[in-house]
């Protein structure tokens, strides 16, 4: 008698089917869902790397939005920054631009 993989075919299927569901046009078709979960997969894929890049300008954003209210642009406050040896990444920069603009006030006065 030779090995059959119904059962363990049936559970790949399933495992498929249930990852694809709430995507349109699926149903309980395997093939479908086996394309929708690949493609969704690569969007995701994708998604990862554009969030780094989209947080990153928008981080450039705000601190360029901070430094120009207190007279500078962002070129030159990073330029000061990096001259003073201050080493705040944009992240902790964006921070402290939007709600705590006293010590963003603070490092301003510190570049001079």
């Amino acid at each position: 008698m030779r090995a059959k993989s119904s059962p363990a075919g049936r559970r790949r299927h399933k495992k498929v089917i249930k990852a694809a569901k709430g995507y349109r046009a699926v149903g309980k078709r395997f093939k479908t869902a086996k394309q929708a979960t690949m493609r969704a997969g690569r969007h995701a894929y994708v998604g990862r790397k554009l969030k780094k890049r989209q947080f990153r300008s928008l981080w450039i954003v705000r601190i360029n939005a901070a430094a120009r209210e207190h007279g500078m642009s962002y070129s030159v406050f990073m330029n000061k920054l990096r001259r003073a040896k201050i080493e705040l990444d944009r992240k902790m920069l964006a921070e402290l631009a939007v709600n705590d603009k006293e010590a963003f006030a603070q490092i301003v006065k510190s570049l001079g």
